[in-house]
């Protein structure tokens, strides 16, 4: 270990990080001090296409309820929904009047377990910035879920490097900048370093499906849960196809020197291969997040690789204090979760529908989910209408709905035909409005207006 590595180490254990994250972090500053850029060429990698068909796999399965007592469901919940307005964790926004993100996963929960009989577990991952809300919300208005306190895994931060030298950067003027979350896959140092993967192994839970808690399509499925237990796969990727919209995420590949599935993101993409990575028609499927890992396993990768994930690692470049361009500029490493796909011999990816991928990542998308083409039931689940056939409507909004609050003033519209509805500036909608087909709806001038009641189809609508 060289003298900037016990430096870092140092200031990670005054922080109070666990051992487990301290390993996983120190590991990955030594990647990019040895000049790995963590990139992946595509001279690497090749396209996979023999991914696991949902469909065919859903009409081979019987499932045996009794995996569920076998099984826990962890959800991703250290975001705030700060860039869409809201004052706290990003869980809390509401689908429904008075029911929020949280209540419809603890709804899936307790839906399971009354069906079953089964005591699903659930654990959710805060980080220190969404815990106090999420435990406070769930004490008030989910009560039956569980000790709030006994639920919560507790996201790790790890330091930012200053860019030149490589060791934890100081900045004196606010100290608190000198750390950042270290991206989803800290979920598996922060099982292994809580003690909560030993006690769920000694507890006889074996399969674990891991998830984001803004993407409301992802529900425990009992023929994935099958699948992956009678196959004894050790870690399952939902993966589903790309479409230009989606051009820029992570997509899974092969490499070439051994034949193993791997997810690549952009920023692990090196700039000459950038239209490769975005060429939808060669790599066809992207990662939903939505993943499925064998406990047991995890227990031996890691203690196979001293009590550590091997994990890539993506080099984020930023500047120490975010707001400032001139302050000292700085690493930020991450880990993705599905990345870890490449660590187990014999993991697998599955095709799954569309429906499984519904993330709330702004504005239009929950305009869209408050609309009347999904259907909410009693046990939790966030479904697409019937007659859309799995397939969710397009909504555009201009800047001036990018906060929570400026929905309120909007209104709502039927979308249950809509296929694309793009909006721009401040309108509102009368009662009776319904949207079919691709309709653009413009409003150049400053003052509000009102979309009369009426079927608006295929048209652009100047007011």
């Amino acid at each position: 270990m060289t003298e900037a590595t016990e430096r870092i180490r140092q200031k990670m254990e005054e922080k109070g990080v666990m051992k487990s994250a301290i390993l996983a972090f120190l590991r990955a500053q030594e990647l990019i001090s040895s000049g790995s850029k963590g990139e992946v060429a595509e001279e690497e990698i090749e396209p996979s296409d023999s991914v696991i068909d949902y469909e065919s796999l859903r009409m081979s399965c019987e499932f045996d309820p009794a995996l569920l007592a076998e099984t826990v469901v962890i959800k991703l919940n250290g975001g705030l929904g700060t860039s869409m307005g809201l004052e706290k964790v990003k869980s809390l926004l509401e689908v429904r009047p008075g029911v929020a993100f949280l209540d419809l996963m603890s709804r899936q929960i307790l839906s399971l377990r009354k069906a079953t009989g089964s005591k699903v577990r659930f654990l959710l991952m805060n980080s220190q910035a969404s815990s106090d809300d999420t435990q406070d919300y769930l004490a008030k208005s989910v009560p039956e879920i569980g000790d709030p306190a006994e639920l919560e895994l507790l996201q790790n931060w790890v330091p930012k490097l200053d860019r030149n030298t490589l060791e934890a950067v100081s900045h004196p003027a606010n100290p608190d900048l000198e750390w950042c979350p270290p991206g989803h896959a800290d979920v598996y140092p922060t099982l292994e370093g809580s003690g909560c993967l030993d006690q769920l192994l000694e507890s006889g839970v074996k399969y674990a499906f891991i998830s984001n808690s803004d993407n409301l399509g992802a529900v425990l499925d009992p023929s994935l849960l099958s699948y992956f237990a009678d196959q004894s796969v050790p870690f399952l990727m939902e993966v589903t196809r790309r479409t230009e919209a989606d051009k820029k995420g992570g997509h899974l590949a092969t490499r070439k020197s051994d034949g193993r599935l791997l997810l690549r993101e952009v920023a692990q993409c090196p700039e000459e291969d950038l239209e490769s990575f975005q060429d939808i028609s060669r790599h066809k499927f992207f990662n939903t997040n939505n993943i499925w890992v064998n406990l047991v396993e995890l227990k031996k990768v890691m203690g196979e690789n001293e009590g550590v994930l091997p994990l890539p690692v993506i080099r984020n470049a930023k500047t120490v204090d975010p707001r400032d361009p001139e302050s000292t500029p700085v690493y930020q490493l991450e880990q993705a979760m599905g990345s870890a796909i490449e660590c187990f011999e014999g993991a697998m990816a599955v095709n799954v529908p569309r429906s499984r991928f519904a993330p709330v990542k702004g504005t239009s998308d929950l305009f869209a989910l408050r609309s009347d083409a999904y259907d909410i039931g009693e046990d939790g689940r966030v479904q697409l209408v019937a007659s859309r056939k799995g397939k969710p409507p397009v909504v555009k909004l201009s800047e001036e709905y990018k906060l929570v609050d400026a929905l309120d003033s909007l209104g709502e519209a039927s979308l249950v035909d809509a296929d694309v509805l793009t909006i721009s500036g401040p309108i509102c909608f009368a009662e009776g409005v319904k949207i079919s087909g691709e309709v653009e709806i413009r409003n150049e001038s400053s003052e509000r207006k009102t979309v009369p009641s009426g079927d608006y189809r295929d048209e652009t609508l100047l007011l």
